[in-house]
């Protein structure tokens, strides 16, 4: 069966819910509730994800979440997604007792999901949920205002709450287009549920990963648009799966595509759109849990054959952040209105 199906249909739905949203001024760009931007235009974003994972860091987030509300550069954060271990039960409880700690964050917290906390809750030591009951919660306890970022000063971005998916947004900060996505380790969610009982991907299971892509590629095409026609300096693409692991011995030569093939016809779109928009493209990920820059849909790179990619996009480059065991840092990103670089970011060690 192909996965992607019914993504017409869905595309053409999600294109007529993005319509039906009207930008705003204070919708994307920063604002008084975030801090605005500094005296010389720059803005400042923290960026975590893979974390809180085990005891110890759980234990410690509130820490992590006090020593970025204490810088002074900050005015907005984004998590990557994996808000716990891919060992770890998926309870409500759980679950709760981050929402409690991301309600802390003083500044704007945007949040996209990743597969830890509802695509891989099927195991058996995470529960034996079912995972579409899962991200259902997700939704409902991390989303409950569509439309409005977390973190004790909310600012309004744009999503696609009525479409059903509140967790795709974009907005614009410094000049720049961002678009935070929702896409998943586990080949975006079509690995099977083995923990209960499946050996291939249900019908259900496929159904959200169509409608679901659908509204993914529906969000990026709008933040390039939006980009072209605003004349901004760059774009920034946000989201929790690594599509070209690094850590992988021999990637993306070593790699079985049928394992990577919920990826494709993104990594195909962002291509296309970051070659046609020209300038920098940015794309953060979590997922591998090791800090790396790279290009990887540069000309002569293996991942344009191994995605079956026809259009290379040398200006995109990609920054996955630290996690898991090796979230000892947040990434501190800047951007900038003018110099040569649209973006610079440095790691920001967590104190001891």
């Amino acid at each position: 069966m192909n996965v992607l199906t019914n993504r017409a249909r869905w595309a053409a739905l999600l294109v007529l819910a993005l319509a039906s949203m009207v930008l705003t001024p204070g919708v994307v760009r920063a604002n008084e509730h975030d801090g605005g931007e500094h005296e010389d235009g720059s803005y400042t974003i923290a960026v975590i994800g893979d974390i809180p994972y085990g005891p110890a860091q759980i234990a410690n987030f509130p820490n992590v979440v006090s020593q970025i509300n204490a810088d002074k550069d900050t005015r907005l954060v984004i998590h990557l997604g994996d808000i716990k271990s891919g060992s770890s039960v998926c309870s409500d409880t759980y679950f709760q007792s981050i929402k409690t700690e991301f309600d802390k964050f003083v500044d704007p917290l945007v949040y996209t999901p990743g597969d830890n906390e509802w695509t891989d809750c099927h195991r058996v030591n995470n529960g034996g949920y079912n995972p579409l009951e899962r991200l259902a919660a997700i939704r409902t306890l991390f989303f409950p205002k569509p439309g409005k970022t977390l973190g004790q000063h909310s600012v309004g971005v744009k999503s696609l709450a009525k479409a059903g998916f509140p967790e795709n947004v974009m907005f614009a900060r410094a000049d720049i287009g961002f678009g935070v996505v929702h896409i998943v380790g586990s080949n975006n969610s079509l690995v099977p549920w083995s923990g209960l009982g499946f050996a291939a991907p249900t019908v259900e299971q496929l159904a959200e990963v169509n409608a679901r892509t659908a509204a993914v590629e529906s969000i990026i095409r709008s933040v390039f648009l939006n980009a072209r026609e605003e004349d901004q300096r760059a774009v920034v693409l946000a989201l929790q799966a690594d599509m070209f692991d690094s850590t992988i011995p021999g990637a993306p030569g070593s790699l079985v595509f049928a394992q990577w093939s919920g990826f494709q016809p993104i990594v195909r779109l962002i291509s296309e759109e970051s070659a046609r928009f020209g300038k920098p493209v940015y794309l953060f990920d979590g997922d591998s849990h090791v800090f790396h820059v790279d290009h990887p849909l540069a000309q002569g790179s293996g991942w344009l054959a191994f995605y079956g990619v026809n259009t290379p996009a040398p200006n995109l480059t990609r920054i996955t952040v630290d996690g898991s065991t090796g979230a000892n840092n947040w990434l501190k990103v800047t951007l900038h209105e003018e110099g040569p670089n649209p973006l610079t970011w440095e790691k920001i060690p967590f104190a001891p």
